[in-house]
């Protein structure tokens, strides 16, 4: 028995960590919806059950697999160190975040899985430790669960740390905490761009309008922020500006993508013509698709709307070990579109869109089209929808679609 038991407890530990990445991948993909991300983390739960149960064997399993580039297991040890109040592993955890800065945001994911009532007890230490990796840890936490830290926000934003300054801004921005927007507003021209970036999305989603011309910039170049930033600025731009700022860069060298997405978050129908035309280009064939469909509400697959033969295309990594292209592609989930067909159905249905107006999967945008969106949409969709009903609910809490399901489900069910 003894030699059977660390095998599974490895086993365990192994599929722990690898459903954790595969969930945190599946919040931000098209093909997940708010069921398949509650089937992922059932899965999840069942494999951390197994290792909770374990106690003190199950933790030393997760820290076996620790390593430099170690993410689910970082997730998975913080999850049942504190399930388990065991300080000594989460100093452990805690000095190897400190080796590896990028692990952060895995713990801090970690404070986001667990219910509230289990984390809220080291809140108060968290958010008072004079080392800003705690400081970081409890304010994210804290915006994550949409729970208001008090004081620690007014203090946070005139904390020494640049990480600590732009947590703040971004608990304060989730939690729509308008009396702070003088504050935030401070760091809006900050030098440093990830603070630069929360500091202004921050005051964007309380209605700021100087908040879009630097959310643009960071609309208009490559970076981590880049999705982000281009959701926020098309739900708070005039739709007239959107409109304009898109065109000037139809023709733009390398900004094609962000046109076609831009016009899929701003629903326009009057874009359906040239989004049709973009499937036609190989590059840029799917997420013309996936655009055109955040307007229609048409699957493509659904409506047999494919291509029959997939094109010979692949825009991911290469075995060639010189490649400097080692991104996954993007759109690897997305159907392709026969363009053909796709004209077919839009000549059929046409007549159902209104040009001028928004629209949301098919229904002209709303408060009601947003939460049915976020109910049954996919992940893509459902971020858009999201960052949309911000504008119909401006003093409420932005809606947190990488949440665990169940409770996403369940403020679902209160927002009826």
């Amino acid at each position: 028995m003894n030699s059977v038991i660390p095998t599974i407890l490895e086993q365990h530990a192994e599929e722990a960590s690898f459903l954790f990445t595969l969930r945190n991948l599946a919040t931000a993909e098209p093909h997940h919806s708010l069921d398949s991300l509650l089937r992922l983390d059932l899965r999840l739960r069942g494999n951390l059950d197994g290792l909770r149960i374990a106690n003190e064997a199950g933790l030393e399993a997760l820290f076996r697999q620790l390593h430099a580039h170690a993410e689910g297991e970082v997730f998975a040890a913080t999850v049942l160190a504190f399930e388990m109040n065991a300080s000594a592993a989460l100093a452990r955890l805690a000095e190897h975040v400190r080796g590896q800065p990028h692990a952060e945001r895995f713990m801090a994911a970690a404070l986001g899985w667990l219910d509230w009532p289990q984390v809220a007890p080291r809140i108060d230490k968290l958010l008072g430790s004079p080392e800003p990796l705690f400081h970081r840890l409890g304010l994210a936490a804290c915006g994550m669960h949409r729970r208001d830290p008090g004081p620690a926000l007014i203090a946070g934003l005139s904390h020494a740390d640049k990480g600590v300054l732009a947590r703040t801004a971004r608990t304060a921005g989730e939690l729509r905490r308008r009396d702070l927007m003088p504050a935030i507003r401070a760091h809006r021209l900050h030098a440093d761009d990830n603070l630069r970036f929360w500091a202004n999305w921050a005051t964007a989603q309380m209605g700021d309008e100087e908040a879009l011309e630097p959310l643009r910039q960071f609309a208009e170049q490559p970076g981590e922020h880049r999705g982000r930033a281009l959701n926020v600025l098309l739900c708070w731009q005039k739709r007239d500006a959107s409109m304009a700022w898109l065109r000037g860069h139809a023709q733009a060298a390398g900004q094609r993508r962000l046109v076609i997405q831009g016009a899929g978050v701003l629903g326009d129908p009057v874009s359906i013509p040239w989004l049709i035309q973009q499937m036609g280009d190989l590059p840029h064939a799917r997420v013309a698709g996936e655009a055109f469909s955040l307007i229609t509400g048409a699957d493509l697959a659904l409506l047999d709307l494919e291509l029959v033969a997939i094109p010979d295309y692949d825009a991911g990594p290469t075995d060639d070990p010189s490649d400097p292209n080692v991104a996954m592609d993007p759109d690897q989930d997305l159907p392709w579109p026969d363009p053909q067909l796709v004209q077919a159905w839009w000549q059929a249905n046409q007549t159902d869109f209104k040009a001028g107006a928004a629209y949301l999967l098919g229904a002209e945008l709303s408060e009601r089209r947003c939460l049915e969106v976020l109910t049954s949409g996919q992940q893509r969709q459902r971020i858009a929808a999201a960052c949309a009903l911000a504008r119909f609910r401006p003093t409420e809490a932005l809606f947190p679609t990488s949440a665990p399901a169940n409770r996403q489900r369940a403020l679902l069910a209160a927002s009826r």
